[in-house]
């Protein structure tokens, strides 16, 4: 949507816009849950950005890090499904179909020092495909799915 004004935008102007403002969304939103990095804290709420052609980046209002993407050597994909009970028993018992995605994604890599470490995200719905794709292309290595519905979901 936020494309198609932005196009809208250029047609109308006649003139050609400023190319950082023709750039798309600098990352996606995401938790990072937990894993091995101690400069992060456990659910610090902040955004993946995988624009960058070296490096994958997070940054949160507490800290941040960077992993290049040549030492990125393992992705996993997941999801956790969880019906909508409080939503059912408050709103509508019709909600107990509805069911709740969490998409987490697992990424793993060497460090400067050469040891393993594992970082643990939860990535909003809307920004998951893009972020796995982006990944994928960027590292060359291919999205481990955990199960069929992950493999569905993240694929499209």
């Amino acid at each position: 949507m936020r494309s198609c004004a932005w196009a809208l935008l250029f047609i109308l102007s006649g003139d050609a816009l400023p190319p950082l403002l023709l750039a798309g969304d600098p990352g996606g939103r995401a938790h990072y849950v937990g894993g091995t990095v101690a400069a992060l804290p456990s659910q610090s709420e902040g955004r993946i950005n995988t624009t960058d052609e070296e490096v994958l980046f997070f940054r949160s209002n507490k800290a941040s890090v960077r992993v290049p993407y040549r030492q990125v050597n393992t992705l996993e994909y997941g999801q956790k499904v969880n019906r909508r009970y409080i939503s059912a028993i408050l709103i509508s018992p019709v909600l107990l179909l509805a069911k709740a995605r969490k998409h987490y994604l697992t990424l793993g890599y060497t460090d400067e020092q050469g040891r393993q470490q594992a970082m643990v995200f939860q990535v909003d719905k809307r920004h998951v495909r893009a972020v796995l794709a982006s990944l994928e292309a960027r590292t060359g290595r291919r999205i481990e799915y955990q199960d069929e519905e992950a493999r569905k979901a993240g694929k499209g």
